[in-house]
């Protein structure tokens, strides 16, 4: 049975009815939530310094194709090569995002997944002016910025935007990332703080300083973000 179900999950068509639907899925969410944002022009900020690395918590990525707004955000998000990877991308590409597949991490299996292939296309999307998306976690450790994304903001020249997304009905997973599920109905908050620059000379000991920082932006988004759908008791667990 679990070999069927296995094998069912990498049919090409269950694949792509899983990711059709999980796009009209969101569509739907974004739609029916009223959003805010924070700050209220946070576009007429970023825009200047786009194209920009997007840096995100997993499991609060659901949303995150709908920061595009205009035919002009070009973008591309970083997804895994796991069998899971395959509804995600068909999704980001349902919903007009283009897709980078590969991992993120720089660890021992960085080699193995895909990283080092993956790392490069990021680096000529950004300056082929698309703007890259990834999460900014270090595999199963959640809320632990990993020194990936940092490496690519060196490499690349372009900045980290770190951001936060948030909606008032939601279903958490009990999970190593605790996936947040949105829901349609609700409130919704889109939360960016500050604009990051990687020298292209930082060192181990700046890039470190970096990362932290990084991790610490991102957790205060969160909680800015749950503050303003009014669930701030939810910060520390989404």
């Amino acid at each position: 049975m679990r070999r069927l179900l296995r094998n069912g999950l990498r049919s090409n068509w269950l694949q792509r009815a899983v990711g059709f639907l999980a796009a009209e899925y969101l569509r739907l969410v974004w739609k029916t939530n009223k959003f805010c944002f924070e700050p209220v022009n946070v576009y007429d900020l970023a825009e200047p310094d786009m194209p920009a690395i997007f840096a995100f918590w997993h499991g609060q990525h659901f949303l995150t194709p709908f920061i595009k707004t205009k035919e002009s955000h070009r973008a591309k998000v970083l997804i895994s090569r796991h069998r899971d990877g395959e509804f995600n991308a068909i999704a980001a590409e349902r919903l007009g995002i283009g897709t980078i597949r590969g991992s993120g991490d720089h660890g021992s299996s960085f080699h193995r997944k895909g990283g080092v292939g993956a790392f490069k296309e990021m680096v000529r999307a950004l300056g082929r002016g698309y703007n890259v998306a990834l999460t900014a976690d270090v595999p199963k450790r959640s809320r632990v910025a990993g020194l990936g994304i940092i490496m690519l903001a060196r490499e690349s020249g372009r900045p980290i935007m770190p951001f936060a997304m948030a909606t008032s009905r939601f279903i958490r997973l009990n999970n190593w990332d605790r996936t947040t599920i949105n829901l349609p109905f609700g409130k919704g908050a889109l939360v960016g703080i500050e604009t990051i620059w990687v020298p292209p000379d930082a060192d181990t000991e700046a890039m470190e300083k970096i990362r932290a920082h990084v991790e610490a932006i991102l957790n205060e988004a969160t909680r800015r973000a749950y503050a303003l759908v009014g669930r701030p008791e939810e910060a520390e667990h989404g």
